[in-house]
């Protein structure tokens, strides 16, 4: 098995127990702690970023659980993007996998932190926040490749 597979395999796990362990925490003991700019307040998310498509709740887990499988379908063809993506997709794995096993488990994605100071947001979680590290990693790489590229031509 190769580094890159393993150092994935790795992060995966360590993050979907942790966000797991969090998750279990707030569902089944009373966790919440106001704060004052942000607290840990248990809520349950039924549809996706800011409660969008609530009404298909039920529905939700396959649809995402649908796109993950193909996802991982696409990298098993295409090695190359994960050899080269391969600390985001661990992120993206952990964090997406960890939402939808929510929602088999609970009926909805368990949230916890909400940030109120100066302003009212969401509830959000850990591996809300890992997903978007993910993409905030896949973004910088492709800047950076985009400069790269650029540079090249130049020359």
């Amino acid at each position: 098995m190769n580094k890159k597979l393993i150092l994935t395999i790795i992060i995966f796990v360590v993050l979907f127990i942790i966000d797991q362990l969090l998750k279990y925490g707030f569902a089944n003991f009373d966790w919440n702690v106001k704060g004052p700019y942000m607290s840990l307040h248990l809520a349950y998310n039924y549809g996706v970023a800011f409660s969008m498509f609530s009404f298909l709740a039920e529905y939700l887990k396959y649809i995402q659980l649908t796109m993950v499988i193909a996802g991982f379908i696409y990298l098993l063809k295409n090695k190359e993007i994960f050899d080269e993506y391969y600390l985001p997709i661990s992120l993206l794995f952990a964090g997406g996998l960890s939402n939808i096993l929510d929602r088999f488990t609970y009926g909805g994605v368990v949230d916890y932190l909400y940030w109120h100071y100066g302003f009212e947001f969401a509830i959000f979680n850990l591996a809300d926040i890992i997903i978007n590290c993910a993409v905030a990693i896949i973004i910088f790489m492709q800047i950076k490749q985009w400069q790269q590229e650029r540079k090249e031509k130049k020359n």
